[in-house]
């Protein structure tokens, strides 16, 4: 059920503003399925093989003779009663049948694009057909309605009714109540010391006697909130920081509506900059490091490029967190990535004005339906039990937009991966080569990172002008990015050498069992200039603060 680590990290994931993603339509799972049954039509020899591979295991099963077992990690066959024999049965059938459905697809022929996707459309009829997402087929939901007298399945019949109401008939993920901005979530101490149209500029209170004279400016992405680097004590990467005596700054994006929708990448990256700028003034440093997580490392990236073309030494060293780079890496955000479904969803975007965040989270959770659909089906409706209150699922519920005119750009960049290639895309009307960026980089990349595989953040290694230092967390998108000192679990692997192959990294690489932050922020401090007493006030006379952080923005 819900609230365990790895379900609430499996939720989490699910993070949208990863990826500027093209979308799965009904017509792309329909299609995706039509090319398998056309394949499938071509070749009856091979299903007629596979039928009666799949009827002679059925047939084991139904005699009780099946030595076929649910992965011991399946939590949906968890329950005692999946070890008596008819139920025991049921769940065999259907891990039989699934297989053979699954299976079917790399046996006829098809290019390995179309077997992916048609790979994903099957594994949702899969996912949605379990036993245990019915009351008849769930042992444990059975019992629970005879041990609460029914009270179970009213709860879950009143907890389905909110959702149709409230939640676009998804069910909910998450009890949101308990995190308020700026009390429980957002709550590191600081100021809001500039404020544009497009974003507000945090400088946080230092917490250490004296930190380093130049700061860090963290470059969020433009959907969600930027709280995911600021959630609760001893959860957060901004409170990590400035206790290593970091000077952090941290741009809050404005939520666009339609008025915004021709925000693009030019009017982002001059946000950027502008950013950088304050900062710099507000510190009085020369010039700053600059930190973007996941989209916003890709502008970052764009940003970069465009201060080298102009010769300018703002910015003394980059960190890429979990940020796509190489789009041609097989992932699920590109299975369904054509010429076709790119403009579609252009189209779309323009048409509305922006790409509305809450249609893409419910595009997010069927990338992983049994974790981020199906499970939340069981335990709100079946079991009757209300959504866990988790600081990162509710802060993934906190969806934001993305302007028409950047989300446009997003594709194109995606489309043409123009990351990799110089010339491929322009800011300000100056080519992006992210070969002329020599600052020293810090680039971190997941291991089970299903949005951003983690070869794609590894790229940047190889197509920067500086030196890079690659980290790879040993956890998935968000997990990664959330992920303090002290954790048992966290680890890293790195290495000095960065390789053209990203296998050759990672088999030479060595694993800290250790959080990426303190890594991180060790290589930080060494550029960040020498040490000098904290300010005694936020701010500067040219940039006072305006409001206690987390701002208006992030409420917004």
């Amino acid at each position: 059920m819900p609230g365990t680590g790895d379900e609430i990290g499996a939720a989490g994931d699910a993070i949208q503003g990863a990826n500027p993603f093209v979308g799965m339509s009904p017509r792309n799972m329909a299609e995706a399925a039509a090319r398998w049954a056309s394949a499938a039509g071509r070749h009856p020899f091979v299903v007629m093989s596979e039928g009666l591979k799949w009827g002679s295991e059925e047939a084991r099963v139904l005699a009780g003779i099946s030595d076929v077992k649910p992965d011991p990690k399946d939590k949906r066959f968890a329950d005692p009663a999946w070890t008596r024999p008819l139920w025991k049965r049921v769940a065999q059938s259907y891990l039989v049948s699934g297989a053979a459905l699954l299976g079917s697809v790399d046996k006829l022929g098809l290019d390995d694009k179309s077997a992916s996707r048609a790979r994903f459309a099957l594994s949702q009829v899969v996912e949605a057909s379990a036993p245990t997402n019915a009351l008849a087929g769930n042992p444990a939901a059975l019992r629970r309605a005879a041990k609460t007298r029914g009270r179970s399945l009213a709860a879950g019949a009143k907890n389905f009714a909110k959702d149709m109401r409230q939640n676009g008939g998804m069910p909910s993920q998450v009890d949101s109540r308990p995190f308020r901005v700026g009390e429980t979530v957002a709550a590191t101490r600081g100021e809001v010391v500039y404020r544009s149209p497009m974003f507000e500029l945090i400088q946080y209170e230092p917490t250490t006697p004296r930190v380093g004279a130049r700061p860090t400016l963290i470059i969020p992405p433009q959907i969600n909130r930027y709280y995911f680097l600021d959630l609760a004590p001893k959860r957060s990467f901004v409170e990590y920081a400035v206790g290593r005596g970091i000077q952090m700054f941290l741009m809050s994006w404005r939520n666009p509506t339609p008025h915004e929708r021709d925000w693009g990448l030019d009017a982002y990256v001059s946000a950027c900059i502008e950013a950088a700028e304050v900062a710099a003034e507000v510190t009085g440093a020369d010039s700053v490091n600059l930190a973007g997580f996941c989209a916003g490392g890709m502008t970052q990236c764009a940003t970069l490029s465009l201060l080298a073309s102009q010769g300018r030494d703002l910015v003394n060293s980059a960190t890429l967190a979990v940020t796509l780079i190489d789009t041609q890496i097989s992932s699920t955000l590109n299975m369904f990535s054509t010429e076709r479904t790119i403009r579609s969803s252009i189209a779309s975007s323009r048409r509305k004005g922006i790409l509305d965040g809450r249609e893409l989270a419910r595009v997010f959770a069927w990338v992983r339906p049994n974790d981020l659909v199906w499970n939340y089906w069981v335990a709100n409706y079946l079991m009757g039990e209300d959504p866990p209150a988790f600081d990162v699922l509710a802060w993934n519920a906190d969806a934001t937009n993305l302007p028409a005119a950047l989300h446009g750009e997003f594709m194109h960049l995606w489309n043409d991966n123009a990351l990799m290639h110089p010339g491929k895309l322009n800011v300000a009307g100056v080519p992006v080569d992210l070969g002329t960026v020599k600052q020293d980089a810090y680039v971190v990349g997941a291991l089970t990172d299903h949005l951003v595989p983690w070869q794609s953040a590894y790229a940047a290694t190889q197509v920067l002008g500086g030196d890079s230092r690659f980290v790879l967390s040993n956890s998935g998108h968000i997990q990664a990015l959330v992920n303090p000192p002290g954790n048992p679990k966290a680890s890293f692997y790195t290495s000095d050498a960065v390789p053209a192959d990203p296998a050759e990294w990672l088999a030479g690489a060595e694993q800290v069992r250790e959080s990426w932050w303190v890594d991180w922020a060790d290589w930080t401090l060494e550029r960040s200039g020498a040490t000098k007493a904290k300010p005694r006030r936020l701010g500067s006379s040219k940039h006072p603060k305006i409001v206690a952080a987390p701002g208006e923005y992030v409420r917004h």
